[in-house]
């Protein structure tokens, strides 16, 4: 259970935090804490399983990253969490998820992988696929960001 105070500790570190050597003390100033006291709860947080991580998020194209692609994988449903594993350890690799196949199409898992160009991007896939021993998938390329957020929850 999370109480009112976890909910603005929650709610303030789901955004950017402040540049500043102190971006907690500043966070825990705005909802009445100490450093300590914000510091602890972001913790306790994690502790209990509320959130699991707490890390930065890269724009990929501001860092020059500027193809990425979401590669759709057929695994057989006796191997999806060996090779899920393989594939989510790919530095390259930002999210990697198994999904129902639906009508004709057949692909169960999902990776989205980040490049400097379409090349390198089909090369990370070709190599993925090598050391997972997986070769029957797709590469579906983003043509237009229309929105990248992090989900807000308080």
């Amino acid at each position: 259970m999370i109480d009112k105070i976890d909910k603005k500790v929650i709610s303030l570190i789901q955004g950017d935090l402040p540049v500043d050597p102190r971006p907690f003390a500043i966070l825990a100033d705005q909802i009445g804490l100490t450093e300590a006291q914000f510091i602890e709860r972001i913790k306790d947080l994690k502790e209990r399983g509320i959130i699991r991580r707490f890390g930065a998020t890269l724009r990929h194209q501001e860092a020059g990253f500027s193809s990425n692609a979401m590669v759709a994988w057929v695994v057989p449903d006796q191997r999806i969490d060996e090779v899920g594993k393989i594939l989510a350890n790919f530095r390259e690799v930002t999210h990697c998820y198994q999904r129902r196949p639906q009508g004709d199409w057949p692909y169960n898992l999902y990776t989205m992988i980040h490049g400097s160009n379409r090349d390198q991007c089909f090369d990370i896939a070709a190599r993925m696929s090598r050391f997972a021993g997986i070769d029957h998938y797709k590469l579906l390329f983003s043509k237009k960001e229309f929105r990248k957020t992090s989900m807000e929850y308080f």
